[in-house]
């Protein structure tokens, strides 16, 4: 049946279409092919790009639109190939540009013939599995993955991690933590999906968070200066994640945590993988809408009456109780937030946060030689 070329001839903000399609070089097997518009009403001739994606990788970006699923069952297990034979994906994307071409909107066409660059994917990953798959109520789909990794050619190094992605944002990694064999054999003995490993969190490897910490240098005269009395620093950590940012702070660095996430699952997903410590010891999370929560402990720190943090305005209930037994001076408050609207792009805030009553209610919150960050 011949392609119907007509949908492709118009942009549909966020669209999304799949279909199969006879591959040229290998018959009679087929492509898979994935059509993604940009989330922006555009006016003019938007960018076009194609990406070939080995068949093993496609379970990687989400694409199949499968819903995930929970429980025990089979782990997906993925080995990287011993060759990408990258003049295989050069020969592959000439055969392919008449369709590439097909696909694209009219408007590209306005000043003459189109030119597509065709990327190829890769990344670091050398092998995985597939712990869990699971949906938020507010992140939408969700997977999380043990993975060995490139240790920046040092062949006799091996490294792993445990990472959370969002479907939203396939290929950015939420959270990433170390995690070690825990067997006594060595690493050359190590297989992913072979053995069970535990997590390292004594160091911080997710790329943003030390540029995060690195901040506190600017309070750390003022921090060490009141250890010696008993102090404890206190971290109001806006976005929770895996979180890794929060268990660090509070076993690395001595500070008193209260975390605020958006997504009951993720609390879950945080606690059952990545070792957070809900209610225990100088950690405690709260499920709520960030924004709001920090507008209450501000308007509660001014002396207004702010009642308590119910179900009403948290769901699922909160680890700081009533509110009433959290300091509400903070030396530091960090901001791990995005954007749930896919047109605002990949940003650390979302607009809602870039607001002066947002920010003057972050930083009556903050002690007096606090911190935003």
């Amino acid at each position: 049946m011949a392609l119907d070329k007509t949908p492709f001839e118009t942009i549909t903000p966020s669209r999304f279409i799949t279909f199969t399609f006879p591959n040229p070089s290998i018959s009679p097997t087929l492509l898979h092919v994935a059509v993604l518009d940009t989330p922006f009403q555009l006016t003019s001739s938007p960018p076009v790009a194609a990406m070939l994606v080995p068949k093993q990788r496609i379970s990687r970006l989400i694409l199949t639109g499968n819903q995930p699923i929970n429980g025990h069952g089979s782990p997906v297990i993925y080995h990287r190939p011993a060759r990408n034979d990258s003049s295989c994906d050069g020969e592959l994307g000439v055969s392919l540009r008449p369709l590439f071409l097909a696909l694209s909107p009219k408007s590209c066409f306005k000043h003459g013939t189109l030119e597509i660059p065709i990327l190829s994917y890769e990344d670091n990953v050398i092998s995985s599995v597939v712990l869990e798959r699971c949906v938020g109520s507010l992140v939408g789909e969700m997977v999380v993955e043990d993975v060995e990794i490139e240790s920046g050619g040092e062949a006799s190094k091996r490294e792993f991690r445990r990472r959370l992605r969002f479907k939203r944002v396939p290929n950015l990694v939420q959270t990433e933590v170390r995690i070690v064999p825990n067997t006594g054999f060595g690493f050359d003995y190590v297989e992913i999906g072979e053995v069970e490993f535990r997590l390292d969190n004594s160091i911080l490897v997710h790329p943003y968070l030390v540029p995060m910490l690195a901040s506190l240098q600017l309070i750390a005269s003022y921090i060490e200066g009141r250890i010696p009395s008993g102090f404890r620093p206190k971290a109001l950590c806006l976005g929770v994640g895996g979180g890794a940012l929060l268990g660090f702070l509070k076993a690395e660095l001595g500070f008193q945590v209260v975390g605020v996430e958006a997504d009951k699952e993720v609390l879950r997903v945080a606690t059952k993988y990545f070792g957070l410590e809900d209610g225990g010891e100088h950690v405690n999370v709260c499920v709520g809408d960030a924004i709001k929560v920090i507008e209450k402990l501000a308007g509660r720190g001014n002396g207004q009456s702010s009642g308590s943090f119910g179900a009403h305005e948290i769901e699922g209930g909160c680890g700081m109780g009533d509110g009433n037994d959290i300091d509400t001076k903070f030396d530091v408050v960090l901001v791990d937030l995005d954007s749930s609207d896919a047109g605002d792009g990949i940003i650390a805030l979302p607009f809602e946060f870039v607001r002066k009553h947002v920010l003057l209610a972050a930083r009556s919150v903050l002690c007096d030689n606090g911190i935003l960050v």
